[in-house]
């Protein structure tokens, strides 16, 4: 009875129930929720953190921005449903309001997404041009993933959240994490693009997740490995996060000489070995599980599966 009160009396304001409406559709800042509701940040962020004390939102900073989003699925499911169920079938004009300010904060971050790309599009497209077509790379994975459900899916550095894009629709809840909050802004627009529900992103570190132990069935690095001082620590860390059985994809180059990468590019490693990724697996309790070059320019792309070694010990000792 208690949570029950929190809760409605959380909900018993008007500009509460559309905060809690809009970020049912996607996260916000509290800068872009004040846009929509044409309110100040100050009296925005008061009634957001009604909302996050019930249970029912959380906010989440991200450099200088805080975003919120939904809170605990399990609080706020039976609200939404609730709400969803009471919604009159006439049209509610704040209701309106709301949806046309929304696509405008999504224009608005769609045209920012399109200029960062027209500004940096040289570097990536110098770096793609020596390696085989990214649309293969992604063909590769899909095949190395298989068909079935992926469950619990972790991007590990999702950047512009292609990897999401790809593989969420295929999930039931897939989590983007990155260290950027420029990238992850970028993530957002395409995520709120394509309309991706079962999607959210964390500003994060790849050397500490977001998430317990044993939590995810699947995580992917796809393109990250060589930016990282530690990448053996990245492998551990993200296999911490798989339950038993669990697989990890690593996307990246083989070992090259392209020097300028590092000067240029801020990449630390110039490619791995099978030998390295593969100790990094042992040292991590992952056991390899299937390896693929992706050859036809000056660059190869390899793709590492890692498996978590328990479910596969307690398979043999089953049989």
């Amino acid at each position: 009875m208690m949570v029950a009160l929190v809760i409605f009396r959380a909900l018993a304001d008007a500009t509460r129930l559309r905060i809690l409406a809009l970020v049912q559709a996607m996260e916000l800042s509290v800068g872009e929720l004040a846009q929509v509701l044409g309110q100040s940040q100050p009296r925005v962020s008061r009634h957001v953190k009604i909302l996050c004390d019930a249970g029912l939102a959380e906010r989440r900073k991200e450099g200088s921005w805080v975003f919120v989003a939904l809170g605990d699925r399990a609080r706020v499911t039976p609200v939404l449903a609730a709400l969803d169920a009471w919604r009159s079938a006439e049209s509610d004009h704040w209701a309106v309001a709301d949806a046309a300010r929304l696509a405008a904060v999504r224009a608005d971050r769609a045209a920012a997404a399109n200029a960062w790309f027209e500004a940096n599009a040289g570097q990536w497209d110098a770096i793609r041009s020596l390696h085989i077509a990214e649309a293969d790379v992604e063909a590769a994975m899909r095949d190395m993933l298989g068909a079935a459900a992926l469950g619990m899916l972790i991007d590990i550095g999702t950047g512009t959240g292609r990897m999401l894009e790809l593989f969420a629709p295929h999930a039931r809840h897939a989590l983007g994490i990155d260290r950027s909050s420029e990238m992850l802004r970028l993530a957002r627009a395409k995520l709120a693009e394509r309309g991706l529900a079962n999607a959210e992103l964390r500003q994060a570190d790849l050397y500490a997740l977001p998430m317990a132990d044993a939590a995810a069935d699947v995580a992917i690095i796809h393109h990250v490995l060589h930016f990282a001082q530690q990448p053996g620590a990245a492998i551990a860390e993200a296999a911490r996060v798989l339950r038993p059985g669990g697989r990890l994809l690593i996307a990246d180059f083989a070992p090259h000489d392209r020097e300028e990468f590092r000067a240029q590019g801020g990449h630390t490693r110039l490619g791995f070995s099978d030998e390295q990724l593969h100790g990094w697996f042992d040292a991590a309790g992952l056991a390899p599980a299937r390896t693929e070059a992706l050859s036809g320019g000056k660059l190869t792309v390899k793709l590492w599966l890692g498996r978590k070694v328990e479910h596969l010990l307690k398979k043999a000792i089953a049989a």
